[in-house]
């Protein structure tokens, strides 16, 4: 590994984590038809004649919904840093890092940048956070930068790292800045609620799509005013009921991940506008990874958006978002 200490030439970090406030600081777009947006759920369906999709099998056993909330830690077998910056990265075959910063500046940022060469940005503060590989197996690079003075900030701690067998899945079933849980969450046992009585990860997903359409709105007022750098509170957004796209994602990944069912957070830009936006993308056994939002009907599956789901109608929706092709991701979490 190669690591660097202080370095006292400033830093133009690129923020494209905190730009995540950004997603929804605008109306959502209109579909390409111009029909009005509805606050009514709506359900995706091709074929109504179609049984749904966890029907009753009386030779298939129920579904465990027992929730598995998987903890970060950083036990401390492998480790690097200096008097500013710990990074314990033990556990990057599970998809993640931990990083802690020891320093007393107010604003500091961690940047990851893996063997796509994408760079993550996050807001980093005192005590260990989990960060996850998004990347694959490969080259990190891990950078942990000092505000200085407007945008620039001061490099105190750099490392570059082989993490040669992440799980494909491990970061996308434990909790992140993004998708932050634990098993005392209400949310994660409104998964549970969500998740008995079914037969199949099919199921699961279903009930927890149609709960979320049906049981939060678009808050327009959070979009104009949310700050940068906002993280979601999964618990306040399911008391509120009321919420931004990132807050929808975060809610849905929450569930789901909680149900040992791997879910992408996605961000990227959509539509012909190309509007900075959220959803997410699930992992199904023997179908594999569903990007986007999606419902299944018994019959095949439908590309859609939980934010969009719960503030369009059917037409408009399916008009906005067409076969997935107007989705660009970003960044993954």
């Amino acid at each position: 590994m190669e690591r660097t200490g202080r370095k006292t030439a400033y830093l133009s970090l690129l923020l494209g984590a905190s730009m995540l406030f950004a997603a929804c600081n605008s109306t959502p777009p209109m579909p390409v038809d111009d029909a009005p947006v509805k606050t009514n759920p709506v359900s995706i369906t091709e074929d109504s004649s179609v049984p749904a999709a966890s029907s009753v099998d009386p030779d298939k056993p129920l579904r465990d919904p027992t929730p598995v909330c998987l903890t970060c830690e950083a036990p401390g077998t492998l480790t690097d840093g200096n008097e500013y910056v710990e990074i314990d990265y033990s556990n990057n075959s599970d998809g993640y890092v931990m990083v802690n910063y020891l320093g007393e500046c107010v604003k500091v940022k961690l940047q990851i940048t893996g063997p796509d060469q994408v760079t993550y940005t996050y807001n980093l503060s005192n005590g260990y956070v989990a960060f996850p590989l998004s990347s694959g197996p490969g080259e990190y690079t891990i950078n942990v930068a000092e505000n200085i003075i407007d945008s620039k900030y001061s490099l105190v701690f750099g490392g570059t790292y082989s993490f040669d067998e992440i799980s494909e899945f491990g970061p996308y079933l434990h909790p992140n800045q993004y998708v932050s849980f634990d098993s005392t969450k209400k949310t994660v046992a409104k998964g549970v609620e969500l998740a008995t009585g079914c037969y199949d990860e099919i199921g699961v997903i279903t009930n927890v799509y149609d709960y979320i359409v049906k049981n939060i709105t678009y808050d327009y007022d959070k979009a104009e005013t949310v700050p940068s750098g906002y993280l979601s509170d999964v618990d306040s957004t399911l008391t509120s009921g009321t919420g931004i796209c990132l807050d929808y994602a975060a809610v849905m990944c929450t569930m789901l991940r909680s149900q040992q069912i791997p879910t992408k957070l996605e961000v990227g830009y959509v539509g012909q506008d190309m509007v900075y936006h959220a959803w997410i993308s699930i992992y199904v056994e023997d179908v594999g990874w569903l990007n986007g939002i999606i419902q299944f009907n018994g019959k095949e599956w439908s590309l859609v958006d939980p934010t969009f789901g719960s503030n369009m109608s059917d037409k408009s929706l399916k008009s906005f978002i067409g076969d997935g092709t107007n989705y660009s991701v970003k960044y993954a979490y």
